[in-house]
């Protein structure tokens, strides 16, 4: 008698469903840094989370400047001083690109960046990489966002969609997402608790 050996086939994803599989595991980055009267989330931060989901898929973020325009800006300090700093406002392309198959994916972007005289452009590229990603990926950033570790004690926790639950699951399980977060951010079913080991 014949016996048919399965065999296990293997899907490759393409780059847009790599893409996803960031998105999906990304659930939202809490702000961790303080400048002046504002917060907002480090690059530290956000490349910590991305990269080694892109190291995971095979995907390169190719960076190019296409055009730079630097303008002096003079003003006056909230004491009276006067300050001059570089206003640098750059246009550039980010291209997505599987290391697998060689598709690409480009976006324009454009940042500014102000800063002393050397600075401007540092700046602008630093904000055009970290607002790139996380306007790519569509990750929130809000105070609300339960991976915010100053996220308001006081709120009433939500239930989770288990799609969304699903997803905490499998960051959990890459490292880039912690059970506490799943807790401490949402009321869980006794399934999703269950399932959470």
């Amino acid at each position: 008698m014949a016996t048919t050996a399965k065999t296990q086939e293997v899907v490759k994803l393409n780059l847009y469903q790599k893409l996803l599989k960031i998105q999906q595991e990304v659930i939202g980055l809490g702000k961790d840094t303080r400048s002046h009267s504002y917060q907002y989330v480090s690059g530290a931060k956000v490349i910590e989370h991305i990269k080694p989901l892109m190291n995971k898929h095979g995907l390169l973020l190719k960076q190019e400047v296409l055009n730079i325009e630097n303008s002096r800006q003079d003003y006056l300090t909230s004491k009276g001083a006067a300050k001059s700093e570089i206003l640098s406002s750059v246009s550039m392309k980010f291209t997505w690109i599987d290391t697998e198959t060689g598709e690409r994916d480009e976006n324009m972007f454009g940042a500014l960046g102000m800063n002393d005289w050397e600075k401007g452009l540092g700046s602008a590229l630093t904000y055009a990489e970290r607002y790139f990603l996380l306007k790519y990926f569509h990750i929130n950033t809000d105070e609300d966002d339960i991976d915010n570790p100053e996220r308001k004690k006081e709120m009433a926790k939500q239930p989770i969609a288990d799609a969304r639950f699903q997803a905490a699951l499998k960051a959990i399980a890459n490292g880039t997402f912690t059970k506490e977060q799943l807790t401490n951010g949402f009321e869980l079913t006794p399934e999703q608790i269950k399932q959470l080991g």
